[in-house]
């Protein structure tokens, strides 16, 4: 590679808070929050809604994940719809 032109590539753990789950890997993504990891060094923490624990493919099960209220404002904005 050469020096100087690429972004730096480091240790960041990406964890999933709904499915208790979190692995470690390298990228170029950075946090100010950190957490200290299995091998008792602390790397930075990114929190991601989906991952292969808690996503209905990997997993087999179904489960309704609504983190920014989609589903109640589709049907306040459909109610008021079918009132006119």
């Amino acid at each position: 590679m050469k020096p100087g032109i690429h972004p730096d590539y480091h240790p960041v753990v990406y964890r999933d808070r709904s499915a208790n789950y979190a692995f470690l890997t390298r990228s170029t993504a950075t946090s100010d929050r950190t957490i200290e990891w299995e091998d008792g060094h602390t790397y930075p923490v990114i929190d991601v809604e989906i991952s292969a624990g808690s996503h209905p493919f990997w997993t087999g099960k179904r489960r309704l994940l609504d983190t920014a209220g989609r589903v109640e404002k589709f049907r306040a904005k459909y109610a008021r719809a079918a009132r006119s």
